[in-house]
């Protein structure tokens, strides 16, 4: 496998590999998936190759994931439709409602991608999954009951609505030119410290280039621009109107406000970016420290703490976790990377769906609605997954960009920055002591003087810069990634830079809440509401970082080992965590945002197990009492009335009442609530 394709690799011990460009999945995997899995998988390769965005690619996987289910539900009597309303008779129901979500998928992807910088690649996706499926393109009528033409109908539904859902989709998702504006003027990473910043408590965007101003001055180039600021807007799937804080508009579920440097929680907005920094001093496998991160160790957090010991006991097989003990270096650099979810990925969205994907692919799961009732055909199962994962992940979006728009925090780029270009606030009778510098932390955050400068001393690549505060940290990616890695040096702590790609540093948005955190915990709440069981199939999730041949950023890992999580909530967990290896979030944008998703999530699968609920309301083609329910009183009025040309018993759509009708009807026998 090439250096640096790790997610082509993408492998749950529970699971099969999960596919990454776009290839549609093999003719075997095809025969034993739904179409709508095909589907996913299809948007999922082209969300890899568009603009990362994770408020629109979470809306998109939602459009997609309700026109599938519409399409599906038009041809089930008693499916409670999410916009599509019609009801429609086929005689092979299973290929009217293959062929339905096709064409519904086809047109509601087009239209999602049709403003890619990738779109005319993306295309061919979507046309190449059409060709697999022997479904011709051409055929775009919206008149009639082929199925073709019912997915169709589907599809400019949703589209129609979609415009009015405050995404400005008519604007490619850009916020309104001077509607939400920028506090401090773009950082320029390449240089030291951050001297033009105005407010450290707000965001900074990252300038990728400069120019020098007549004066000397150093102008920002290539500044980010703000992304989907207006989000906490967009209509939501299952949020209420009372969940948003009257006092705040945009923001849902009153979270807490962020820590404010020199402001309410100060120690806290300290405390958070010196653990940032600690564990950025981990970021190398040549210091010999190694980690036991079996989930008898690691994980079984109570809800908004790290607080957890692990796991007694494997649920399924009734065993200790036994150890797994991995290079600490190796793990924090490959959990930063595996859940980095940045350019060329499917987003945190798109990977939630890739794990829960992965899921259903473990042999021993079953597809029964919370753990219970009668087990599912996969196409039922996958439509109703996707609207209940992405409805959740959809809301998790306009809420978690809702808060971030809100407060407008800083990233650790700037903080950290900013704070050690006051100096050190540790110690008064020391050099550079400033209330507004850098807590000093042995062999992590040090001051630089003529001792430690000396030859042969630990600052001595720092010499001409005592007085400085000096950080032990991962310096940035290496002359050569494929082959090399950079290790952990003591560097200005100015110079303080994310373990990120160069082309990318930080998110071009504010930092509170963690995206990662609420996207993950939110899909891990609906996966344990669905599968009735907070455990991976097997009582263990797992995936292989292969020596050499999983990091991206630089070369790595140093060995082989094996991630592994009980629940879904640990592997949740841990995506917050990673961000914190990654320089991208202090714990205090993690903690909260899992409480904050578990919110989110409780609205999204109460909405989606009643919508999932047989529709009362609907006439049932079989139950001719009108009892609510098929038994022999209605076998026995259809017997009575048998050859009768009613359509209420032209069960096949034949035009005739006969026998295929009667055999339709023992086959559903009880379908109807």
């Amino acid at each position: 496998m090439p250096h640096g394709s790790h997610r082509i690799g993408m492998k749950f011990a529970l699971a099969v590999a999960v596919a990454t460009g776009f290839a549609g999945i093999d003719s075997t995997a095809q025969a034993m998936d739904s179409v709508a899995r095909g589907w996913n998988e299809t948007i999922l390769a082209s969300i890899r190759k568009d603009t990362p965005r994770p408020p629109v690619q979470a809306r998109n996987l939602y459009h997609l994931s309700v026109a599938m289910y519409d399409a599906w539900a038009a041809f089930e009597p008693t499916a409670k439709p999410f916009l599509f309303n019609e009801k429609i008779a086929a005689t092979d129901v299973d290929a009217a409602q293959r062929e339905a979500v096709s064409y519904a998928a086809y047109r509601v992807l087009s239209h999602c991608f049709a403003a890619s910088p990738q779109a005319a690649l993306i295309s061919s996706f979507l046309n190449t999954r059409m060709a697999e499926l022997g479904y011709p393109t051409g055929v775009t009528t919206s008149i009639g009951d082929s199925p073709a033409a019912v997915g169709n109908r589907v599809a400019a539904q949703l589209i129609a609505w979609a415009q009015s859902d405050g995404s400005r989709e008519q604007f490619n998702h850009a916020a309104a030119p001077g509607s939400y504006p920028v506090v401090n003027p773009g950082l320029v990473f390449s240089f030291s410290y951050t001297p033009n910043v105005v407010d450290p408590n707000h965001w900074q965007p990252i300038a990728f280039g400069f120019t020098v101003g007549p004066k000397g001055e150093i102008i920002p180039t290539n500044v980010q621009s703000r992304l989907t600021p207006f989000w906490g807007f967009v209509r939501p799937f299952a949020l209420q109107p009372g969940d948003m804080d009257p006092s705040r508009p945009g923001v849902y579920f009153n979270p807490p406000p962020v820590p404010l440097l020199n402001g309410a929680g100060d120690a806290e907005f300290r405390a958070g970016h010196q653990e940032v920094l600690v564990r950025s001093a981990w970021l190398t496998p040549d210091d010999g420290a190694t980690i036991d991160i079996s989930p008898g160790v690691l994980g079984n957090n109570p809800l908004g703490t790290d607080a957890g010991t692990g796991h007694a006991l494997n649920p399924v097989t009734g065993l200790p976790y036994a150890p797994n003990v991995a290079r600490r270096g190796d793990w924090a650099r490959c959990m930063a990377e595996f859940w980095a979810d940045g350019p060329t990925s499917s987003t945190p969205p798109g990977h939630w769906n890739e794990i829960a994907n992965a899921v259903v692919d473990h042999p021993t799961f079953e597809r029964r609605m919370g753990g219970a009732g009668p087990e599912l055909d996969p196409l039922e199962w996958d439509v109703k997954m996707y609207v209940a994962l992405n409805g959740a992940l959809h809301d998790t979006a306009i809420t978690v960009w809702g808060v971030k728009s809100h407060y407008d925090s800083s990233r650790p780029i700037t903080a950290i920055r900013a704070l050690a270009q006051n100096g050190q606030c540790s110690d008064p009778a020391q050099p550079s002591y400033s209330v507004n510098g850098l807590n000093l932390v042995p062999g992590v955050v040090e001051l630089i003087t003529a001792a430690t400068t000396a030859t042969g001393q630990r600052h001595e690549a720092l010499a001409g810069h005592e007085g400085e505060i000096a950080v032990l940290s991962w310096p940035g990616t290496p002359a050569d990634p494929a082959n090399e890695h950079s290790g952990v040096r003591w560097m200005l702590a100015g110079d303080w830079i994310p373990y990120q790609r160069m082309n990318f540093v930080s998110p071009p948005f504010a930092g509170y809440v963690s995206g990662h955190s609420t996207f993950s915990r939110s899909a891990a709440t609906v996966l344990v509401g669905l599968t009735g069981s907070e455990f991976f199939p097997g009582g263990m999730g797992a995936f292989t970082c292969n020596a050499g041949n999983f990091l991206v950023f630089e070369d790595g890992p140093s060995e082989t080992f094996e991630f592994q999580w009980a629940t879904y909530y640990d592997a949740s967990d841990s995506a917050g965590q990673s961000r914190i290896y990654g320089g991208i979030h202090p714990s205090f944008d993690d903690l909260p945002a899992r409480v904050l998703a578990t919110q989110i999530a409780g609205r999204a699968v109460t909405r989606s197990l009643a919508l999932f609920e047989p529709d009362d309301a609907s006439a049932c083609p079989a139950d001719i009492t009108g009892n609510g329910s098929v038994d022999g009183d209605d076998l026995a009025i259809l017997l009575t009335n048998w050859g009768a040309p009613s359509a209420l018993f032209d069960l096949n759509g034949d035009g005739v009442v006969g026998g295929e009708d009667l055999t339709i009807l023992l086959v559903n026998w009880g379908a109807c609530k």
